[in-house]
């Protein structure tokens, strides 16, 4: 089993940035991919951003050059850094740990970016 906690979420102005971090406890092993997905208000969820150790990471299209994923392998903690913040980045910001037969969602935070 593992644990994941989030914490970073909450109220930014439009153009506001924000930083999302995850911290990934338990039955941890070598071989994972942590990241960030997402779901507005009725809306499905989707990719954000997720990184693999030794591998580049991967984004939503839409979301390059705004949006930056990094990890603490020694920590277990992924980050979501979020820069030029728009309304449409509002949403439940939920953090996730793949390892093969392995699939882990943390309880999602709140990102509201409103006037």
């Amino acid at each position: 089993q593992v644990q994941l906690v989030e914490s970073g979420g909450g109220l930014v102005q439009p153009g506001g940035s924000l930083r999302l971090s995850c911290a990934a406890s338990g039955n941890i092993r070598s071989i994972n991919r942590m990241g960030w997905y997402r779901q507005a208000p009725g809306k499905q969820r989707e990719l954000v951003a997720t990184i693999t150790s030794g591998r580049s990471p991967n984004y939503a299209d839409s979301l390059k050059g705004r949006f930056t994923i990094s990890r603490d392998n020694a920590k277990n903690t992924v980050h979501l850094q979020m820069n030029s913040l728009k309304p449409e980045d509002t949403a439940v910001y939920y953090c996730n740990y793949w390892t093969p037969g392995r699939d882990y969602w943390g309880q999602g935070t709140q990102v509201t970016v409103s006037s």
